[in-house]
């Protein structure tokens, strides 16, 4: 029998070397970059956004498993999110990785563990920084 802590495992997992809405999205109307200089992540978010909503959102670059998952769960949670709701979302999901509290986080939820490894939070935010350069 599967415990949380391995289902969480397996998502990451699953998100990380399978992830969704990864590519550039050719409808993009708008591009935002992210990168650490530091470890070597780098990836671009191409939003789709019309009438202050995210109408399409991928991803593109490389970087570890925990910031493709990341990115991935990223695409699939903000899609058909309004500007305001996108940013709620990821001040949300920014307590969740520095307190592993989850409040209303969904599916992001799976990286409520994080905190007990300062170092991979950066890892889990760094595509979500793309959020704060359109909003």
């Amino acid at each position: 029998m599967f415990s949380l802590k391995e289902l969480y495992q397996d998502i990451i997992l699953e998100h990380g070397l399978k992830p969704r809405n990864f590519g550039k999205l050719k409808t993009a109307n708008f591009t935002a970059e992210a990168s650490n200089p530091v470890c070597g992540d780098r990836y671009w978010v191409y939003f789709k956004i019309s009438r202050n909503m995210i109408k399409d959102i991928s991803f593109d670059g490389e970087g570890c498993l925990i910031s493709k998952a990341s990115a991935s769960l990223m695409t699939e949670t903000l899609h058909e999110k309004t500007m305001k709701d996108a940013i709620e979302v990821f001040n949300r999901f920014k307590r969740l990785l520095k307190r592993g509290v989850s409040e209303n986080t969904g599916k992001l939820a799976v990286f409520s563990g994080i905190y007990k490894f300062p170092a991979r939070i950066q890892c889990a935010l760094l595509p979500w920084y793309t959020i704060r350069k359109k909003f």
